[in-house]
């Protein structure tokens, strides 16, 4: 008997068979509905909830990959936070690729107002205490700091940093020093630039600290009385075309100083020089802070001056006093050096103002008209204003010595002005703030708000910040002369006060240091432990740096604080 093959089963359905299933699907919108809503209403829940995840990713659709990347790249411009612009590159590849453009992020740093980007590499440069003696490798990082910068980088470190200001920092150093004399251990003066924090104090000492690591890089010792101003000349800089003061009015000795020191000062060696035009835009955020902008001197220098009446210029690497400039007859109460020029102005208890070339060692000229101490002083490009007990105000032109205006209205003791080169604002011990107009010397606003001696000035181009012996911290609009905001900052006396565009930091004589918002005027915390009395409290141009000096447990303690994102930013 034959064997039969076993039949052939029958084949499984195949596309052409799904097709054909499909082939009466009605072909009008209408028609369609009206089928998928009766097989629907024949199906099952489990075939219904089949038929609801198959359908959910087929509604999925990635707007912005479908979107041009200028359109896609206009819809990321509506987003503010930064958070959120962080979860939407986690979506996809794509959408992390529109995240990460630059524009995205140049759009932010300008939203935020993180200003114009400082040139940084964003690389982990350690620290390394060799930076703790010099700049040697300062100008390298920058060019290399130039080609790897990117906004987005940029904004990640000025965020951080920020939220260091409002939540965090970090404290570097914390110097104590024993008190013997409660007098000697006042700190009078401050200044600090991207390199160094320079102290002046009441005992002749003036200490050099570092502003990255805040390690105590040297003590400068010379001044045989106490320290009552310091000025820090950033190194670098580009000199101005406006060259060597005229008519000097005294030469002065020859001075016999070392090669490196020659060098040092940039009398030997190249400094950059303007090219072209005068460029008259200072950065207003130097002189606040104690510090100028250098000629193109190679190294970073020191101008103090006290009641020892003399000025001292000293190299900030070596320590070494390059120069002691004799001419005032009294205690030196205040210094100003101008930017990109080595010219400094200092005030004193003779009722003058001399003028000195730091380069040289040479005083240029005195400037004499005031009848009474020179308490305080401002310079803006070859212009000084001064203070006096007085009860006057006087502008100078530092190159000719000519007295332009006397601004005369207060009728007691000033002990503040402040100088943006438009406007002239002065404070004294009849409590009154006023106005001036820098080009005619008129006064054009009188404020009032405090109730004791206005002792802390500072502008900015549509602010004015006042602080007081009462306690309070007033700002005021330049554009009405209207009061922004009062704020009861102090229980005592305001001894520094210091703002920009985001941040107001004040010190008082109740021990605290206290941070708040420029905008708002509402405070944000205390930036320090409480201590028995705050002396000054500075911090850098590019908030990275906080430097509080106060008395604490009976001793003078000097902190410097980091506000810089840690090395995970």
């Amino acid at each position: 008997m034959p064997i039969a093959s076993p039949p052939t089963p029958a084949p499984s359905p195949g596309p052409s068979n799904v097709a054909l299933s499909l082939s009466p699907f009605p072909q009008t919108p209408t028609l369609r509905r009206q089928y998928i809503s009766a097989l629907l209403s024949t199906c099952t829940p489990t075939e219904l909830l089949y038929i609801s995840t198959t359908i959910a990713p087929l509604l999925k659709r990635d707007f912005l990959y479908s979107l041009p990347p200028e359109l896609a790249l206009h819809v990321l411009s509506w987003i503010d936070d930064p958070k959120t612009l962080g979860r939407a590159s986690q979506v996809s590849r794509h959408w992390r690729t529109l995240v990460e453009d630059e524009a995205v992020w140049r759009r932010m740093c300008r939203l935020w107002e993180f200003g114009s980007p400082v040139q940084r590499a964003f690389l982990d440069d350690g620290d390394d205490d060799d930076d703790i003696w010099g700049q040697g490798k300062k100008k390298q990082r920058h060019r290399f700091s130039t080609l790897l910068f990117s906004y987005k980088s940029h904004f990640k470190y000025s965020y951080s940093t920020m939220m260091n200001w409002r939540y965090g920092g970090r404290l570097l150093r914390a110097h104590r020093v024993p008190v013997v004399n409660p007098t000697n251990g006042v700190i009078t003066s401050i200044a600090l630039d991207d390199d160094w924090v320079v102290v002046g104090l009441a005992n002749s000492r003036i200490h050099v600290f570092s502003t990255r690591t805040g390690v105590l890089a040297r003590t400068l010792v010379g001044h045989e009385s106490g320290v009552w101003g310091v000025c820090l000349v950033s190194c670098g800089g580009r000199r101005r075309k406006r060259e060597e003061s005229l008519g000097m009015e005294e030469d002065g000795e020859e001075w016999n100083i070392p090669h490196s020191l020659r060098v040092a000062l940039g009398l030997e060696g190249e400094t950059d020089e303007e090219d072209g035009e005068d460029d008259d835009t200072e950065n207003p955020h130097f002189g606040i802070c104690g510090a100028s902008e250098g000629w193109g001197q190679p190294n970073s220098l020191v101008v103090s001056g006290g009641c020892d009446k003399v000025i001292r210029v000293w190299d900030a690497k070596s320590g070494y006093c390059i120069y002691v400039l004799h001419g005032h007859t009294s205690t030196i109460r205040c210094i100003k050096m101008l930017h990109n020029r080595p010219i400094a102005v200092s005030g004193s208890r003779d009722s003058t103002l001399r003028v000195w070339d730091v380069q040289r060692g040479k005083m240029l000229r005195v400037l004499a008209g005031h009848h009474d101490s020179v308490r305080c002083l401002d310079v803006y490009e070859n212009r000084a204003v001064s203070g006096s007990y007085d009860h006057t105000c006087r502008v100078w032109d530092v190159d000719t010595g000519q007295c332009i205006h006397v601004l005369r209205g207060h009728y007691h003791q000033i002990y503040s002005v402040a100088f943006d080169g438009v406007r002239i604002a002065s404070g004294g011990l009849d409590t009154t703030v006023r106005v001036w107009d820098a080009e005619t010397g008129v006064c054009i606003a009188l404020l009032q708000g405090h109730t004791a001696l206005v002792c802390q000035l500072q502008l900015s181009p549509t602010i004015l910040a006042t602080g007081g012996s009462d306690g309070r911290v007033i700002t005021f609009s330049l554009s009405s002369y209207g009061v922004l905001h009062r704020i009861a900052a102090h229980d005592s006396s305001v001894t520094s006060l210091q703002f920009d565009g985001r941040w107001l930091v004040t010190g008082g004589n109740d021990g605290r240091v206290k941070l708040f918002e420029t905008d708002t005027g509402i405070p944000v915390r205390d930036l320090t432990e409480a201590s028995e009395s705050v002396w000054k409290v500075a911090y850098g141009r590019d908030r990275e740096t906080l430097a509080v000096m106060c008395r604490r447990a009976g001793k003078t303690v000097m902190e410097i604080w980091s506000m810089k994102p840690g090395k995970d930013v």
